[in-house]
């Protein structure tokens, strides 16, 4: 072994897929890319790291509703084009070919590209750390979607994409909580 600058150790703990997180702000709708995600216990509540940086932020936090929707390795490249440019003043629908989808409980809309959608209300915004936490209100998944590999950020401009599907589930059956 040898030492790690201790700024890049985050790169170790990869977290959860990245997402695209879409807002509504009057008529127009706005999508950012979020690589820091996290679902908090076993119940439909989530948590994303984004702050004032962000175009999206006022949005979400005026209206406190959004969409984390869940691409897939085929839209990696759109994935980071959205990440790079700011919806200040871009229609980043329109420049990356994505196709909204009006949700069922938010005004933020689905993508229609995308595997999975899911409606979230903002319950809480923790200032100090740059975290929204959502409660997830309904959720979509296009089961007819033939591409379901889901990309991660290692958050130095690489990514690592999903594999093989291990199944333990019998094995881990005594120990998950009722309802999982």
């Amino acid at each position: 072994m040898h030492p790690l600058n201790l700024n890049q150790a985050f790169t170790l703990i990869e977290s959860g897929p990245v997402v695209l997180v879409t807002t509504r702000d009057g008529d127009r709708a706005n999508v950012m890319t979020i690589s820091w995600t996290m679902v908090v216990d076993f119940t439909p509540v989530f948590a994303i790291t984004t702050g004032e940086w962000n175009h999206s932020f006022a949005a979400l936090r005026k209206h406190r509703e959004c969409v984390i929707a869940i691409p897939t390795v085929d839209l990696l490249d759109k994935v980071v084009g959205i990440g790079t440019c700011t919806g200040a003043d871009t229609d980043k629908f329109a420049q990356f070919a994505l196709t909204p989808v009006p949700a069922q409980l938010v005004g933020a809309p689905l993508i229609k590209e995308c595997l999975a959608n899911i409606e979230c209300k903002v319950i809480d915004i923790i200032e100090k750390h740059h975290i929204v936490v959502l409660s997830g209100v309904a959720a979509h998944v296009d089961a007819a979607r033939q591409e379901r590999r889901m990309v991660h950020a290692v958050g130095d401009g690489t990514f690592i994409v999903d594999g093989r599907k291990l199944d333990r589930r019998a094995m881990m059956a005594a120990k998950l909580p009722p309802g999982v």
